[in-house]
């Protein structure tokens, strides 16, 4: 059996729950090196700024971060592969919950609604900037399309996506509202 390397993460800020005695304020900004292997990471062209301003707080174990997520970053058109230019600017929520050691790997678990917003850690630490890398993913529109899509689906003979949907064959049979 070979042994699977430990996996890092490109924007690792690890924070002792120690330091989130009361209130505490973070700044996280990815540098350069960072925000290339995220880039790499999420399938992007680029990222051109990765920040975030989270207030810490902690209730026993369990760690609060509330704030915003700020990203400037270039994505693929999904048809024509051209550059598009996304900014992001969004309010962020996670929280973070000790590890639960109850659960056996192919257990139903049933999750309630609060339960989608925390995250597991380990120990004493979590790390804020992979939570802020992931909430960066999930604000990535795998599907993207730019203005020079259409001219790409013409050229190469593909036809839009409302042609290919279940209705399309009503469109031809003139039916008026």
């Amino acid at each position: 059996m070979t042994d699977i390397p430990a996996y890092t993460p490109e924007f690792s800020r690890p924070i002792d729950i120690r330091q989130a005695e009361g209130k505490a304020t973070h700044r996280l900004d990815a540098d350069a090196a960072e925000r290339e292997a995220l880039s790499a990471r999420f399938g992007l062209v680029r990222i051109d700024r990765l920040a975030a301003d989270l207030e810490l707080e902690r209730k026993d174990r369990k760690v609060e971060a509330r704030g915003r997520i700020r990203a400037d970053y270039v994505q693929a058109c999904a048809v024509s592969a051209e550059d598009i230019a996304i900014s992001l600017d969004e309010p962020v929520f996670f929280r973070f919950v000790p590890e639960a050691g109850d659960h056996t790997p192919d257990e139903e678990i049933e999750l309630d609604s609060d339960d989608c917003d925390e995250i597991e850690y380990h120990g004493t630490h979590i790390d804020l900037g992979e939570a802020v890398a992931q909430s960066l993913a999930l604000t990535i529109d795998p599907f993207l399309t730019g203005p020079e899509a259409d001219n790409a689906r013409k050229a190469a003979g593909i036809g839009t996506p409302e042609d290919s949907s279940p209705f399309a064959a009503l469109k031809g049979l003139g039916l008026k509202k």
